[in-house]
Order: C-alpha cells, then structure tokens, then sequence
C-alpha cells in the first residue's frame, strides 16, 4: 500500500473493529453461543469462544465507505455504523456461500457449518443479516440526519436482493451446460459488485451528496467491481502463481464458468468438446489454455477489464473527491484494480 492509503487503513481499521463489536455483541457484555459462533467467523474467538486476533479479511468494504465519505466532504467517523452494517452483511454472505458451497474452511480456519453444524450455521447467518440492519439504526446516534438513514436502509435492503439474486444465479449456472457473457456479467454485478457499490454509495449519503454525486461515487463502487473480478478471472488462468498465491490451473481443472470461460465456450467448438469430458487432468488444462489464447478469450476479458477500469475511473473523478481520503481512495483504486496479468 502507498503511504496515504497506508495511514487511512491504521486510523479506520481499530475503528471499524471496535463498532462492529459493538453491534456483534464482542465487547464483553455476551457469553451467548449464537455469539460467540459469530465471533469465531469474524476472527476474534476460537473453537471454546476463547478470545483470539486471527486476520479475517481485509475489510477493503467498509474502509472503501468511510473514504468515500471523507472524499465527499463528511466526517467519516460518523460512517461508522454503515462501514460496520457492509461488513457484517458481508460476512452474513460468506456464511450462507460456505453452507451452499459445501466449503470445509475459510480464511485458513474450518467453516461455521463444519464445526457446529449445518442448521446452526444458516442461523447464526441469519442472525449477522439482521444485526448488519440494526448496525445502521447507529448512524442516528452519530447525528446523521433521519431522512438520509431511511435512505440508506432502503437502498441497504435493496441491495441484499441483488446479492442474493447474484448467489442464486451463480448456484443455477452450476447445472447448466451453457451460460452467456451478458448472464456472467449481471451475476458478478450482484454477487460482488453491488457491494462495492453500495459502500460507496453509503459514504455518500452520509456525507450529504447530491443526488448525482451519490449516483457517480456507486457507479464508480460498481464498475470498480466489475473490473476487479474480471482481473481475477483472467489471473485464475493466466496469473502467475508466485504471485497470485494459487494454482493457475485451478479454475480449468474445476470447470468454473469465469468470463474468458465462458466466452471461449461460445466461440470454439473444440473447447465446448474438452469440457464434456468428465477428466480434467494436466494435459486438459494445456489443451483449453490453448484453445482460449486462439480463440481471443484473453483479450476479450482484457478488453472488459479495462473498460470497468476508465469507467471506474471516469466516475470518481466525476464526484470531484477533495482532501487526504480522495488521495487514498485514488490509491485504493489503482491497488485493486493495477495487477499484473
């Protein structure tokens, strides 16, 4: 991280942590085990409910909500609740993902379901998507007017439609045999732009923005997204391993339907051939790597890359961002969106 950027994240991150223990019940006032499971997820609990600092995260959401804030022209402490609400809803998502994923561990650690259960799990899932609404009730206790707050519990519940919308589309597609580039895009824009979206969005509202002010900071939290899972869709075929920290060949091998997949399937016969074959071994992946570099997959998903990236881009510097936070949010910006592939 660069230096502005840097010195936001040391200020913001205690901060972030302290309200969202606040709200989760992780300040000592509840030995509950309902609570106690939703402090494990967080990292601030083991397996006994035992205090613990374990890195869950890197809470790019809710920090991404108090600059934007700040960049606004507001104070973004008075963000607080609404960074805490994101990331609690967040990881409301990554309980419920585990659960349909059928995934034994996240971030290092075994998953809520495969320690406690399925069904307490999904409730204690649950219990953190009603809590990140509650989290926004706070924004009243830091004097944000009560017109922006119903504002922003409106677009908050609007919002948790599209992620779920997002999570079912890309559970459906799992058993379907073609999937098109325009259905990948309105998936990914639910599952993980929106959020993006939103946080911005959030930072906005609290800040007192115009109208179209908040519609260009959410356009820009939007298409930042969209950029940033489509980079990650080529670094899972492409990217170096060394430094992207996974096997290239992971998401071939898998079968996953990323966009350069997805546009390869529908332009190359030979491809849509290969992934009808119930083997994905090592010369599997050679051949399909193969085929989508002759096909164009790259470039295409290059091409939509960089046309999120200038969007992105093109709408936060249409909100005329002002002071130390736009600086860090431009940092933030060019961060997530600047990697090699």
């Amino acid at each position: 991280m660069t230096n502005q950027l840097t010195q936001c994240f040391q200020e913001m991150l205690p901060a972030i942590e302290t309200e969202m223990k606040v709200v989760l019940q992780a300040d000592g006032r509840s030995e509950d085990d309902l609570f106690g499971m939703m402090h494990y997820h967080m990292g601030w609990a083991d397996e006994q409910f035992q205090p613990v600092q374990i890195k869950s995260g890197k809470r790019i959401r809710p920090v991404l909500c108090l600059l934007t804030c700040a960049a606004a022209g507001g104070d973004w402490q008075q963000a607080l609740p609404a960074a805490a609400a994101v990331e609690i809803l967040h990881n409301f998502s990554l309980i419920h993902d585990d659960i349909e994923d059928a995934s034994p561990t996240r971030r290092g650690r075994t998953t809520l379901w495969q320690i406690w259960g399925m069904e307490l799990a999904i409730n204690c899932g649950d219990a953190m998507f009603a809590l990140a609404h509650l989290a926004l009730n706070r924004l009243i206790d830091r004097g944000v007017d009560a017109a922006i707050v119903v504002q922003a519990h409106r677009r908050f519940g609007e919002t948790c439609v599209r992620l779920t919308q997002g999570q079912h589309a890309d559970m459906s597609f799992e058993k379907r045999d073609r999937v098109s580039v325009d259905e990948y895009i309105e998936m990914i824009t639910g599952k993980t732009a929106i959020l993006l979206s939103h946080c911005a969005e959030l930072g906005a509202l609290v800040a007192g923005c115009d109208d179209e002010t908040v519609v260009n900071y959410a356009t820009f939290g939007r298409d930042l997204g969209l950029a940033f899972q489509v980079i990650d869709d080529i670094l899972g075929i492409w990217g170096d391993e060394a430094l992207t920290g996974k096997s290239a060949a992971t998401d071939i091998t898998t079968k996953k339907k990323t966009l350069p997949v997805l546009y390869g399937l529908g332009q190359d016969e030979v491809l849509r051939q290969l992934y009808q074959q119930s083997t994905a071994n090592e010369a599997f992946v050679q051949q399909v790597v193969e085929r989508l570099d002759q096909c164009g997959a790259r470039d295409f998903a290059t091409a939509k890359a960089s046309t999120y990236s200038h969007s992105a881009n093109h709408h936060l510097e249409a909100t005329n961002p002002a002071g130390p936070a736009a600086l860090a949010l431009q940092q933030l910006t060019a961060m997530l969106l600047n990697r090699d592939f």
